[in-house]
């Protein structure tokens, strides 16, 4: 069975996707920027710009019966090697003891005001 998850941005109707899709056992988180999609404004710094990733992201996983723990992968997308240092102690935070497979890759995103952009995969645990 196939549920998609929206936040209820307007990016993902312009675009035409969902921020999760969950099939089966599987959860498909896309690509996540650091948007606080309450307020629609982006932080500047790019550590609350992941922190506010991550929260958008872990509410898509409990929308869709999945939680953090559940993820297997993670890509990470930042747009200055500087930023490394800055973000790994906050991915750590969350994804220490899960520690999922993960890349990070510095590149250029979609909007001048975007420091990084975060995508995971969840695998449903079983008991």
């Amino acid at each position: 069975m196939r549920k998609l998850i929206s936040t209820g941005s307007p990016f993902e109707k312009t675009a035409g996707y969902s921020r999760a899709v969950v099939q089966g056992d599987w959860c498909f988180v896309s690509g996540t920027t650091g948007y606080d999609y309450a307020a629609m404004t982006m932080p500047e710094t790019v550590e609350a710009q992941t922190r506010n990733c991550l929260a958008t992201i872990a509410k898509a996983l409990a929308d869709g019966g999945f939680d953090m723990a559940d993820v297997v992968r993670a890509h990470y997308y930042i747009t200055d090697q500087a930023f490394v240092d800055v973000v790994f102690p906050i991915l750590g935070e969350t994804f220490g003891d899960i520690r999922p497979a993960a890349t990070m890759i510095v590149c250029q995103l979609n909007k001048p005001e975007m420091k990084i952009e975060i995508e995971v995969t969840a695998l449903r645990r079983t008991a």
